[in-house]
Parts: structure tokens; C-alpha cells; sequence
């Protein structure tokens, strides 16, 4: 328990746990819920509900035993209090983007004001409705949000409320009294009324901290005694007469009865001026006090004479309130220092927060006039008294992926820094920086300072899309060091520079364009040598380097279950006249991307996805070669298989993006197919013969090759992208060579002009023992063919699953013999597939050897062509990985990601989902989908049908929000300079061109483990 006087440090040190915020009941993840480890800010400003219940403590107790009169000031209570259903729906200042809920009260009926927490409410964009006692809903809209403390105002509709009279609680801050016997009224995830009984034990204790998020200061809290821990945010603190007196605001999560509720004080008044149509005026001097008790204010020189005046003008004090922080460069800066004692203001002795608010409020624009004991001196200084509302950003702009304001004072005064600069909110898109997605404060773009927002966005107007600037910036828990990065500036994906204004009339933030994109400069060829590995014993095999190039691929929009923004690899020159390079397509997953390809670390240049493999893990892109005036080398490839046991070179770049090199052997060749992801299906290779080798770098080494001695390439290393850890809720990538000879049918006709349009068995494999085979009835002519032709590997293959979407006569626990009359017993053997539209195949089929006609399936249909984002889920046809992984195609309308904070969040539609209907309408496919949505009025609720991955049909309502959220649609055009053409839905009328877009807050199903590789 923290005392009046407890040291604390200026810069917050990571959350405790032990002071935590009622639940404000976040959104449950689905289909699983987020690690702890994943959202650290949100857990520590929340309080999570699971916190709570770890240490056996519901989050409400039930008041038992009631008199009469409690029951009935209760009953009158709880048809005023309400549960709010809301979302902030992007990250600002210290919130980020969440769906979530609380509890609220009504404290004008007539006028329809609810009031609430702050932290509710929240400092940015907010959208959402109430639900009253008697289940009643209506829109809310936020009218004011204190800069500071921790209460919010939302208004609603009175006439919406037919069913039942509306009613309001009466403030009434006066009636706070220690001793005094009061309850907790509150929503408990909206499911159920909660009353925490308790009693008031301190009106002293200083406001409660949070960590690096929101918290409240400058305030004096109210402690209760309470029967338990926690509860929900902006629930009414009663007295026995019906009157709310506090406001609960905060708890002990480590089961101590303890409950942390702000003073009604402030705001009644701003409910007051609200009512009045007057705005709330509020001062600020920049400095953070805080109460300490009389004798440490004595041995910070409190003069005796002082205290016996504090004393005998109230006797009821413990404690003075003691300069805390002084802001630099604020009104009190040279003026104040920490540890000052406040003695009067404005000739008036003061001794509490309330009082120092009241005159500084009503001075905004003034100044006051200050005593302070300092070191037992007297100190009488006149400042100057700012608008609070000043340095709280009420604007953003959003360019290039990323969100920027005006630093807050909120920020400032948690790092005791001065209330200036440009405040990353949303560190996304190009403004993704290192692994963190808040903190950052930009010092410069493209060499010129950006001191504040409205120079950073004249900056930003004059650079071109798809130029490379230099940024600096620093973080907040690390002022002392300067960052220098490179980023690519995206004006073309999301190509609106848009400014969001917020007002307080409407309760919405609004938009505003404000410059179109600068069209990028055309490239121009540029020279370079590739480094040489003079140390290596094989010069040919040194020379491979020339080969390597280094892809950086950025996806504006999650697709396919592909849990990242960003990746960085490395990729295989195959033709340097043509410029082909083969990647993994752990790199380059889809080809909605900006592909940039990186030759000799000198020269770069823009790429574009010519070719994807439905199952080998690889896709072909392909750069303009007159670019660059470098000694690319055209790998080699061989046309012969590697052997297991054959000595090789291995060739690979690092963690650090250095090339490493080893001779070593390989181990081993053996048929795999990579772990399917069960939470989020996302592409996988299956029915590849992987190749292993004895050196430790293989393991560390994403991109690489074998090569011979010669310099023949005989082997790609790559990333497979695979499973994600359920303990360390991390990706697991797998690293393995695949023999060049596959390969170079495909790589023949690309560089033939023609792009490549395969046929495959829709099926996944995997190897049996002729132990096996024999048992499901193989017969022993055919184990001798077998053994005959493959001596090194006497294996057949069996159909572990048939895909979903195309007819198929093969069967799962078929045992193929034979395709075109050729027995098959490798897996490059498969590859007849590629080539016909139906093959001749001997399997055994429980135990009966039969001849069958199997049909393959065109891939092309494979890769997603079109995506749609609504309400903030990303929807696209199911996807390859889907298609292996389940039985039954319900629609072809695939949730595949959604946004935090989107009404897609806070209504539950998951990734994994099937839409089938809207509004009893089938929809089965995208086309159909959008037609369907387009004819919903905005703020409107709706029906979907959908079909969760386990082929559970159920019902979701939802309301439409086009303010925040509107239709994007991406349909894939080779005619559009991206290749991609992109379009809006406003009122269901089409318009050019997109949105913004943050694919970093887009979730694919658990939240994904970021990892972010720069550009330095």
C-alpha cells in the first residue's frame, strides 16, 4: 500500500501488477486468447478480470444482508447505471486500438449525459452504444474527456429510451466522507449487475499509477475498504441515500480489499458547463504535485511557522502538496523545482488539489501568483496559466502506413520532458520502427526538422511516393539516444494524407484530405561491385555471392493468414538478363506487396511476383536489369539430384544479413510436408523432399544454397514458414534445401516469356514402409517393383488428405502405385501432375488394387486475386492453406484477418469464419457479398450467417461504421501500376482509390509475433 509520502520516480518503471484499473472487459480473443506477453499496456492499464481471478477474488462481491433502505437506494441505482459497448477505434497517445467494455451512469436525463472514466472514453477516435438495466440500446458519443483526470462524458439520445423512465444519479462530492458506508454499482461484462459493498477510509491517497499508459494526477483519490478487488470502469460509488459521491477509477490486483475512486468535484463542474453550453476551461502551470505528510514536508524545509498556520487554518490536513515534476520549457520552469512546498496561491493558503484546480482553471490565459517554501526560504514567483486543452492533441494525420500527433502533456510529464514534438501513435506502414509500436517521437524526416505536426506535414507533402528519406527520432524510455533509419515512404497503397480533427458537436473525429501524393521519381541505372570472399578455399563456390540479392517485401494488407507486415530475405539470381530471382515465399508470401530488391548492398531497385508455387515454398520475382550496371551472376543450377552423403558447400546469409560459408555433407533427403498452422491456416509446403546437411549455420540461415566446387548450384536453402508455438506464441520457421532440379522446368518457361499455369493433384501425401504397404494390401510384385526402382528409398506414398473445393476420385488412405504408368516412389515423380489435365493411376484402395482416373485441379485459383476489407475484417476466397486443412468450403467468403478496435473486433467475427448469408441473402462468393453490404445504411445493424472452422453454423449481429471503417475493395488488374486495382465504398457508391491501411493491427487469428526487419 503506497503511502502520502512514498518516494516515486519521475520516469515510470514497468507495470507492478499491483495497482491495476477496474476491467474495463476487453474483447475475449478469438479463436484463442491473446499471450500476456503480447499486449503488456493494455494488461497493466486494464487490469484484466484473469489477473484478478488468479488470486481467488471475484472481481464484484455481492452485497448480502442489505437493509431495507440499501435495497432500496439499489434498486433505484441500477436503473441509471449502463454498460457501455465501445471501441477506440485506432491507437492514440497513450491508448491503443481496442474493442472493449465498461460501465457508466446517467447524470442528466433530460440532456442525456453519462458519465464514465477517461480511460474509457479514451483520448482518440470512440465509437460506441450503451445497453440500459432493462436491456434498452442507444448510440453514444463522447462530449468531453478530461485532459487529466479520469472521467469522461457521453451523450445519448433520451428519446431512444422508450421502455423505461430515464433517470439520473445526483453528484454529490461533498457526501465523501471517511467512515462513510457506500457501494459499487456496476456492469460485469455486461452480462450482470455487480455491487461491491465497502467502506471509505482515506480521501488523501494520491492518485493512483498505471505504468506507461494513461493515469491519472494532480488529484487526490478516495479509498475505500472494500470487500474485493477490482470491478468495472465508471461504475457509480453510492451512499445509503441513493447520491454518487465518487466515481470508481482504480484497484489492487494482488487480492488486497482495496478500491481507488476519483472526487466528484471536477466533474461536476465540467458536467455543469457542459449543461450550460459553456466550455470547459481548463489551466494548467505544467507542474505535477503531489501530497507528502507534514514531516516529510518538515525535511524538505518546511518552515514551523508555515506549519503551524497550515495547521491551525485546517486542522483536519495531514499533508501539503509538494512539486513533483516541473515540465521544461512550461510556465513553471525556473520558476518551480521539485520538492517545493505550496504554501499559498493568490495570497490564499491551500493545502488541496481541488482548490488548485478551481483557481487554475478560472485563470486560463492569466496568471497566478505563487508562495513556496524552498529549503526553508521563502520563494514568491507569478506564472503564467495555460490551456490544458492546448497540449492535448485533439488532431492526427495519417501518411505512409503511420499516425502522428502533437506530443501530449500526458506523455510529457511521465518523462518529465518538454510538451513539443511529433508523437508516433500508430508506428506502422513506412513509420514501423524496430519492434515496438508506441513511444517514438520524430526529430526529423528527409533532413528537415519536424518540431511539431503541422512542419512534419508540410514535410511529408513533399516527399514522393516510393522515395527513400532519412529519419531520426528517439524513443521515450530512451531519450539519450538518437535512431537514424531509411524508410520507404508508401504513398500508394493508402495514398491519402488525411488529417482527423475531433469534435466535440458530433462526437466523431473528422477526416480531411489533405495533399495528394508527389508521383515517384523514375529510376536511373546506378554501378556497384559485389563484395569478395577471399578467405573461402573455393573461389568458384565464393563466386556464388554475385547470385544473392536481398528482397524486402511490405504487404498493406494481411492476406492468406500471413501473420506479418514486413519480411526480409534473401533471393537466387537465375537469370540476370531477364532479371529473375527465385525467393522463399516465407519472404514473399502473396503478391498484394511492394517488393524491393537490394543488389550487391548498393544498388536498389523495385521488384514485381511473376510466378508463386502452389506447393514448393518458392515464387519467381523479377527486377528491370538495365538498372543496374553491376556483375550479377546468373546462378548455375544443376540438372542432376543431390545425393545423401555428398559432400557440398553450404553458402547462407545469417541473422545479421552476413554470408557465412561451411563445407559440409548432406545428412539427409526426406519427403516432408510442413506443420499446418491450426489457429490460422496460412500457406505451407507440402509433398517436397527436404534436404538436410551437418553444419550448425543451416540452422541459422534463412536464405543460402549448396554448391559444388565448381560453382554449380545444386541446392536453394530457404525459410518455410511453419506452426506458431502455443508456449512461446512465436513462428516457427524451418530451414531446409530443396534440389535446383525441380526447379528448372518452371524457371524455362518464365524465361520463355511465359508464366507457368500447373495442374496438381489436390492432395496431400505422405510416405509409407513397405512394412506399411503390406499390411494395406500391396501385393509383394508390387514391393519388388518398389525396391527395383529405388533402391536408396523404398517408399510409396499415401493420400493423408483430400482438399477441399474440387472433385477428386482419389481417397484418403489410398496407396498410389502408379501415374501414367510410371511407379511412383519420389516425390519428383509427382511432378507428371504439372502437365495433365487427368492421369492414369493404379492405387490400392482397402486393400483392392484398382486402375482410376484422377483429375487435377488448375492452380491458379490457388493465389487470392481479391480481397475486401469491411467493418475491419479482411474477407478473401479461401485460400490454398484453408482448402488443405479443411473438409467443407461453406462460401467463398473467408475471413482471413480483422482490425483491432473495428466493429468486426467487438462483435466477435473471427478469423477462420465462413460468411454464408447477409441479412438471410446467401452469399456465396465475395461478388455477391458486396452487393449484399453495399445496400446497408451506415450505423445500421445487420445480419451475417456464418460457419466457424469447425463447421459450426451460427448468427452475428453487427452494426456498420463507414465513418471509421469504410469497404475496400483490392481485385487483382495487371493494367494498374501496382498490379492490384483498389477501390471505397461510400454509401454504397464506388470511389478511387483506398483508405488507410495498418496491416501491423491487423490480426490473423492469435496475435501475431511482430518482427520487424529494417532497412539499417
Amino acid at each position: 500500500m503506497e503511502r502520502n509520502g512514498e518516494a516515486r520516480a519521475k520516469r515510470k518503471q514497468p507495470p507492478s501488477g499491483t495497482l491495476q484499473r477496474p476491467t474495463k472487459q476487453p474483447k475475449p480473443q478469438d479463436p484463442v486468447s491473446a499471450s500476456e506477453d503480447e499486449m503488456p499496456p493494455m494488461n497493466a492499464m486494464l487490469g484484466l478480470e484473469a489477473e484478478i481471478e488468479e488470486h481467488g477474488v471475484s472481481p464484484f462481491a455481492i452485497a448480502t444482508a442489505d437493509t431495507a433502505e440499501w435495497q432500496a437506494t439499489i434498486e433505484k441505482v441500477v436503473r441509471n447505471v449502463v454498460s457501455i459497448h465501445f471501441c477506440q477505434t485506432c491507437a492514440f497517445d497513450t491508448d491503443p486500438a481496442i474493442a472493449s467494455e465498461a460501465t457508466g451512469f446517467v447524470v442528466d436525463a433530460q440532456k442525456g449525459y453519462i458519465l464514465t472514466n477517461r480511460h474509457v472514453v479514451g483520448a482518440g477516435p470512440f465509437w460506441g452504444y450503451c445497453i440500459f438495466d432493462n436491456h434498452e440500446e442507444c448510440d453514444v458519443y463522447p462530449v468531453y474527456r478530461d485532459p487529466v483526470h479520469d472521467f469522461g462524458i457521453l451523450r445519448f439520445d433520451p428519446k431512444a429510451i422508450k421502455y423505461m423512465p430515464v433517470a439520473a444519479l445526483e453528484l454529490r462530492p461533498d457526501l465523501a466522507r471517511v467512515g462513510s458506508e457506500i457501494r459499487v454499482v456496476g456492469n460485469d461484462a455486461g452480462e450482470k449487475l455487480s455491487i461491491l459493498s465497502g467502506v471509505i477510509s482515506r480521501l488523501d491517497r494520491n492518485a493512483p499509477e498505471y505504468g506507461e499508459g494513461y493515469s491519472d494526477f494532480n488529484t487526490n483519490y478516495i479509498q475505500a475498504a472494500a470487500a474485493a478487488s477490482g470491478g468495472s470502469s465508471g461504475s457509480p460509488v453510492v451512499n445509503i441515500d441513493g447520491f454518487a459521491i465518487a466515481l470508481q477509477a482504480g484497484g489492487r490486483a494482488d487480492g488486497a480489499a482495496t478500491d481507488y475512486f476519483l472526487p466528484l468535484d471536477r466533474p461536476l463542474r465540467a458536467l455543469q458547463c457542459i449543461r450550460q453550453g459553456m466550455p470547459v476551461s481548463r489551466g494548467t502551470i505544467q507542474c505535477q504535485w503531489i501530497i507528502k505528510p507534514f514531516d516529510e514536508c518538515r525535511r524538505l524545509g518546511l518552515a514551523p511557522e508555515w506549519e503551524a498556520a497550515i495547521r491551525k487554518g485546517f486542522p483536519k490536513e495531514t499533508g501539503m502538496l509538494v512539486a513533483e515534476i516541473v515540465l521544461p520549457k512550461g510556465p513553471a520552469d525556473s520558476k518551480l523545482e521539485e520538492g517545493d512546498v505550496l504554501i499559498k496561491v493568490n495570497g490564499e493558503l491551500l493545502t488541496q488539489f481541488v482548490r488548485l484546480d478551481d483557481i487554475l482553471d478560472s485563470s486560463v490565459g492569466g496568471k497566478v501568483a505563487l508562495l513556496v517554501q524552498r529549503g526553508g526560504e521563502d520563494i514568491e514567483v507569478e506564472l503564467d496559466v495555460g490551456d490544458l486543452h492546448e497540449i492535448t492533441p485533439d488532431r492526427f494525420v495519417t501518411v505512409a502506413g503511420g499516425s502522428f500527433h502533437n506530443l501530449s502533456y500526458q506523455q510529457a510529464r511521465l518523462y518529465a520532458i518538454p510538451v513539443k514534438g511529433v508523437y508516433v501513435c500508430e508506428a506502422a506502414g513506412s513509420f514501423r520502427f524496430e519492434s515496438t509500436e508506441s513511444g517514438w517521437i520524430i526529430e526529423s524526416v528527409d533532413q528537415k526538422l519536424t518540431p511539431d505536426l503541422d512542419t512534419f506535414i508540410e514535410v511529408m507533402k513533399g516527399i514522393r511516393d516510393r522515395a527513400r528519406v532519412v529519419v531520426t527520432y528517439k524513443h521515450l524510455r530512451d531519450l539519450h539516444t538518437l535512431n537514424t533509419s531509411i524508410i520507404y515512404i508508401d504513398r500508394h497503397w493508402a495514398s491519402k494524407m488525411k488529417l482527423a480533427v475531433r469534435n466535440d458537436e458530433s462526437g466523431k473525429w473528422d477526416f480531411t484530405d489533405l495533399a495528394d501524393p508527389l508521383p515517384a521519381v523514375l529510376p536511373t541505372p546506378r554501378k556497384a561491385n559485389f563484395i569478395k570472399l577471399g578467405s573461402v578455399k573455393h573461389p568458384a563456390a565464393a563466386d556464388v555471392v554475385r547470385s544473392f540479392v536481398r528482397i524486402s517485401c511490405s504487404m498493406p494488407v494481411k492476406l492468406d493468414g500471413f501473420p506479418r507486415a514486413r519480411k526480409i530475405g534473401f533471393g537466387v539470381v537465375v537469370d540476370a538478363g531477364k532479371g529473375l530471382v527465385v525467393v522463399s515465399r516465407a519472404v514473399v508470401p502473396y503478391d498484394l506487396c511492394d517488393i524491393s530488391i537490394t543488389i550487391a548492398d548498393s544498388i536498389i531497385v523495385e521488384g514485381k511476383v511473376l510466378f508463386m508455387h502452389p506447393l514448393q515454398n518458392y515464387a519467381v520475382v523479377q527486377y528491370d536489369p538495365s538498372l543496374v550496371l553491376a556483375p550479377v551472376q546468373s546462378a548455375k543450377l544443376s540438372t542432376e539430384s543431390i545425393k545423401q552423403g555428398a559432400s557440398t558447400i553450404f553458402l547462407g546469409f545469417n541473422q545479421n544479413l552476413r554470408v557465412v560459408v561451411a563445407k559440409t555433407t548432406v545428412t539427409d533427403i526426406t519427403t516432408v510436408a510442413i506443420p499446418a498452422n491450426a489457429a490460422a491456416p496460412r500457406y505451407r509446403a507440402i509433398n517436397l523432399d527436404a534436404i538436410t546437411v551437418d553444419t550448425g549455420l543451416s540452422g541459422q540461415c534463412g536464405s543460402g544454397v549448396l554448391v559444388a566446387e565448381d560453382g554449380t548450384v545444386q541446392a536453394l536453402w530457404l525459410s518455410y514458414l511453419g506452426e506458431r508455438s502455443p508456449h512461446t506464441n512465436k513462428d516457427i520457421e524451418y530451414h531446409l534445401g530443396v534440389a535446383t532440379p525441380s526447379l528448372l522446368p518452371v524457371i524455362s518457361q518464365i524465361q520463355k516469356g511465359i508464366v507457368p499455369k500447373l495442374r496438381m493433384l489436390n492432395v496431400e501425401t505422405s510416405t509409407i514402409q513397405m512394412s506399411q504397404a503390406r499390411i494395406m494390401g500391396v501385393s509383394e510384385e508390387w514391393i519388388s517393383k518398389v525396391e527395383e526402382g529405388n533402391p536408396e528409398r523404398h517408399q510409396l506414398f499415401m493420400v493423408r488428405k483430400v482438399e477441399c473445393g474440387h472433385d477428386q476420385t482419389l481417397q484418403e488412405g489410398d496407396v498410389i502405385l502408379t501415374l501414367n504408368g510410371k511407379t511412383i516412389t519420389r516425390v519428383s515423380e509427382l511432378d507428371v501432375m504439372y502437365d495433365h489435365d487427368f492421369l492414369d493411376a493404379v492405387v490400392v484402395r482397402k486393400c483392392e488394387e484398382m486402375r482410376i482416373n484422377v483429375p487435377t485441379v488448375p492452380t491458379e485459383d490457388l493465389e487470392t486475386d481479391r480481397a475486401v476489407v469491411f467493418c475491419g475484417a479482411v474477407l478473401h476466397r479461401p485460400h490454398h492453406a484453408v482448402r488443405q486443412q479443411i473438409s467443407k468450403m461453406h462460401s467463398e467468403v473467408y475471413v482471413s484477418a480483422r482490425t483491432r478496435g473495428s466493429p468486426a473486433y467487438q462483435y466477435g467475427l473471427a478469423p477462420t469464419n465462413f460468411i454464408t448469408a447477409v441479412n438471410g441473402v446467401t452469399t456465396a462468393d465475395l461478388t455477391s457479398f458486396v452487393q449484399e453490404v453495399n445496400k446497408i445504411p451506415d450505423n445500421t445493424y445487420f445480419r451475417l450467417k456464418a460457419v466457424t472452422f469447425d463447421n459450426i453454423p451460427w448468427v452475428i449481429t453487427m452494426k456498420k461504421n463507414e465513418h471509421y471503417f469504410p469497404t475496400m475493395d483490392f481485385i487483382k488488374d495487371d493494367k494498374e501500376a501496382c498490379g492490384w486495382k483498389r477501390m471505397t465504398y461510400e454509401n454504397g457508391a464506388s470511389q478511387g482509390g483506398v483508405g488507410s491501411l495498418t496491416a501491423e493491427i491487423m490480426d490473423e487469428g492469435m496475435m501475431a509475433e511482430e518482427e520487424i526487419d529494417g532497412d539499417l
